[in-house]
């Protein structure tokens, strides 16, 4: 069973429904609750690094900070709304 945390930003309030939201997920996943954290990004990332949780919950993607570091970014399929940049240091750019 591994171990999660959910993270709610400070910010978010009330937090109450994307910490049920969270629970929900856990129960889903048979995760093992470590704790609810509202603490910032960079203590949960060191959570992460440190071996003390093995997922992280939150509950909209929009809670994460954009400039986070490291990351994982999806490859989307680009829309009309979307602008095609090139990619500086490839022969793709």
């Amino acid at each position: 069973m591994e171990l999660a945390v959910i993270w709610v930003p400070a910010d978010i309030e009330p937090s109450e429904h994307a910490i049920t939201r969270c629970l929900d997920h856990l129960r889903r996943h048979d995760y093992r609750l470590n704790g609810i954290m509202r603490a910032s990004w960079e203590r949960v990332e060191q959570k992460m690094i440190d071996g003390e949780v093995d997922v992280v919950v939150i509950a909209d993607l929009g809670h994460l900070p954009p400039d986070r570091s490291p990351r994982i970014e999806v490859a989307a399929p680009v829309s009309s709304a979307d602008e095609v940049r090139p990619v500086s240091g490839t022969q793709l750019g």
